[in-house]
């Protein structure tokens, strides 16, 4: 039984709101999770302006919302569940796995083709 930790998609069109979760590798995107870790959501939202705060509201920092059981996360990954590339991507933002180029093959620079081989 593989483990993913991945994001199940809801809300409307042109309007997506993802739950995070565990679940079994070979289920469907939407189906029952094992369990539902956090949310997030990717629309940029614009904070409140306090009353101290003299910005005008569009130049205040816009943010996306991430909510999320760190310690049930840690807890699946120590289990060995693999986490999908967008959920990697923000389970390394929060800091529970290191923030690395998974699956990119990186090119050998135009200096490094360039030299030619020595065989000794």
């Amino acid at each position: 039984m593989v483990l993913k930790i991945r994001l199940a998609r809801f809300g409307r069109r042109h309007a997506p709101f993802y739950n995070i979760v565990v679940a079994q590798a070979r289920s469907a995107r939407n189906s029952k999770p094992l369990e539902v870790l956090g949310t997030y959501d990717p629309n940029p939202k614009t904070p409140l302006p306090t009353r101290e705060d003299d910005t005008p509201p569009d130049q205040l920092q816009r943010y996306k919302d991430i909510k999320l059981d760190v310690d049930r996360a840690r807890y699946w990954l120590g289990v060995g569940a693999q986490p999908s590339e967008p959920a990697w991507k923000l389970l390394s933002m929060i800091g529970l796995v290191v923030p690395t180029l998974r699956g990119r093959k990186v090119l050998p620079s135009k200096e490094e083709q360039e030299q030619p081989q020595v065989q000794a």
